[in-house]
């Protein structure tokens, strides 16, 4: 059970928060202070980051309790550590040169691999999906508008690196020891495992994404981030009736990408 007291920002007599304190509460000082945090590791908490990966996939839940305990400590609900970004870029390091080995590309195409992946495939796409739902949240899900309901954009940036992370792991990880002599064997069986993973991952994402968001107290209607399922569902079953391969698609793209 995680503690549930809060500390209360000093207040001047006026109630509002002195220069000093509403500089350092600022979006533009917590971000500054998280970059600067970047390279110092021996400041990061590398098993509370290890922790909550390990949560992601057996009880998400706690992982958002720990978000609630931070805003009544911090004063924000984004990370001030970057310890869990640091330790998924590694896995995505590490899972990504797994794929180049099982796809049997040489190093040079491994390295240019990666690069897509890291810079567009997490980053890229993260930074856009994370400012759609920061801006979406913000304009259509916030009950009242006020300064305290305002959805963090570095939220809604670990919100994605949470739902990413399990997503990471199933296809760029578990899905390496079936690929070769499973997946994409171009039988029914093959196809059947591929896409009941990438059903598994992307639905792993969407409710990770959906309880990150109905943790906040503030949002209303947050049931709606869970409607996804049902195209996700479809476009699953109209995939196996036609034969179509998620990972054999993804494995042409790939090879695709580092002509």
């Amino acid at each position: 059970m995680l503690p549930s007291t809060s500390v209360n920002s000093p207040l001047p007599g006026n109630g509002a928060l002195n220069s000093r304190d509403a500089a350092r509460h600022t979006a533009g000082a917590k971000r500054y202070k998280y970059l600067r945090r970047l390279f110092r590791f021996r400041q990061m908490d590398f098993e509370f980051a290890a922790w909550q990966m390990f949560y992601l996939f057996t009880s998400p839940q706690k992982v958002y309790r720990n978000f609630h305990y931070r805003k009544q400590t911090k004063d924000q609900w984004a990370r001030d550590d970057p310890a869990f970004l640091v330790l998924l870029s590694v896995w995505l390091c590490v899972s990504t040169a797994g794929f180049g080995i099982v796809l049997d590309m040489g190093f040079f195409k491994m390295i240019k691999l990666l690069l897509w992946v890291v810079l567009i495939d997490c980053v890229g796409v993260g930074l856009l999906i994370s400012t759609l739902m920061w801006f979406i949240s913000n304009k259509y899900l916030v009950k009242r508008q006020s300064r305290d309901c305002d959805v963090e954009w570095g939220y809604a940036f670990d919100v994605h690196l949470n739902a990413f992370y399990p997503l990471l792991l199933i296809l760029h990880f578990i899905q390496l020891f079936f690929i070769n002599h499973v997946i994409l064997t171009d039988t029914f069986i093959g196809y059947l495992v591929g896409n009941t993973l990438w059903l598994i991952a992307v639905g792993y994402y969407i409710y990770v994404t959906f309880l990150g968001y109905s943790a906040l107290p503030f949002l209303k209607n947050t049931v709606i981030l869970l409607y996804p399922f049902a195209p996700l569902i479809l476009i699953y079953g109209l995939s196996l009736a036609l034969g179509w391969n998620f990972t054999h698609t993804m494995c042409s793209f790939y090879k695709y990408r580092v002509k």
